[in-house]
């Protein structure tokens, strides 16, 4: 008998909006190594199911588990081994590039080192003292990705990662997956972008609207 325990998995959710069943008994595991993207047309459920998994909302039922365990009975350690990037990037627009991923940073507990080097690897080297509001959608979003290039967690969860980034950025980004997941790590995302380096490890868990 095996006794292997994934790093996050989920155990009969379901999740009802406005009186909508989105989702019910949804079982899945995700372990080192794994990448898993939820997909499904829009409004079927898959930013609510990143969110409950991040433990930012809660399931109308089921469990989310952390190495076995409910997330909500370690919350503090898994903080500490999640990192959630929502679909908004979060930036404001009185700091600059620079002061944005520093704050990001620290407001989420990671270490903030190098960022002149991170802006770099996003894409945004000369910008780093331009104010957020004098960039584009595309920028704030590399801001954000930024957060992921000074990563120490094992679990990402992530939102449309590559909403507004350019050919270049999405290369760069599934080069980081790669790494990030041959280290030891795991990646559940929602994306409508088709992979190329990272496609065969990709494991799709796929969201259906229900008509009853």
């Amino acid at each position: 008998m095996s006794n292997h325990v994934p790093l996050l998995s989920s155990k009969h959710l379901t999740c009802i909006r406005q009186d909508r069943v989105l989702f019910e008994d949804l079982n899945f595991e995700l372990s080192a190594g794994d990448i898993i993207q939820v997909e499904g047309p829009n409004g079927v459920g898959k930013t609510s199911l990143l969110k409950i998994l991040a433990g930012l909302s809660f399931a109308n039922e089921g469990d989310v588990l952390y190495r076995g365990k409910n997330i909500q009975q370690q919350a503090e350690e898994y903080r500490q081994n999640l990192l959630y990037l929502g679909h908004q990037p979060g930036v404001k627009g009185e700091l600059t590039a620079e002061e944005n991923l520093e704050f990001s940073l620290a407001l989420h507990g990671q270490t903030v080192a190098d960022t002149e080097q991170t802006l770099s690897e996003v894409d945004l080297a000369g910008f780093e003292d331009v104010y957020a509001s004098q960039l584009s959608a595309g920028q704030h979003r590399r801001i954000a990705l930024g957060r992921l290039w000074q990563s120490t967690q094992k679990i990402w969860i992530l939102d449309e990662p590559f909403t507004a980034i350019d050919k270049s950025g999405v290369s760069k980004l599934e080069k980081l997956f790669l790494n990030h997941i041959q280290q030891g790590g795991a990646i559940i995302l929602t994306t409508h972008q088709d992979f190329n380096l990272i496609a065969s490890h990709v494991t799709k868990l796929t969201l259906q609207y229900r008509f009853d």
